[in-house]
């Protein structure tokens, strides 16, 4: 008598794709942050470069940037430097990736940039 499906065929599937999709996921969760980093890192870059002229005024556009980007940091957590040369621009923070609440990471961001 012939089995009508194969059991053990389709076992697999679904734990082929339960793993794609998890993997997929963390991708996405651990991605995501990087991402933010790399964006953020690169428009403060921009601001120094253009400088305002005043550090208050490009600590502000720099934080307007940050929360716009959901980047959790403080006005006070932003040091901006000028000289007669050069910006100078430093932050830092740090923020947890969370895998379905059975895996946390701490990742920790540092931006130190001089234009």
């Amino acid at each position: 008598m012939k089995v009508l499906g194969n059991e053990k065929g389709y076992v697999k599937f679904i734990l082929v794709t339960a793993i794609l999709a998890l993997c997929i996921y963390s991708g996405f969760e651990f991605g995501m942050p990087y991402y933010r980093y790399s964006a953020f890192k690169s428009e403060v870059k921009e601001m120094a470069r253009i400088n305002l002229g005043d550090a208050e005024k490009t600590k502000d556009q720099i934080f307007l940037k940050a929360e716009e980007m959901k980047i959790p940091i403080e006005r006070e957590d932003i040091s901006v430097i000028i000289t007669k040369k050069t910006v100078k621009v430093n932050t830092s923070w740090s923020e947890t990736v969370d895998l379905l609440g059975i895996y946390q990471k701490e990742l920790d961001f540092d931006i130190d940039i001089e234009e």
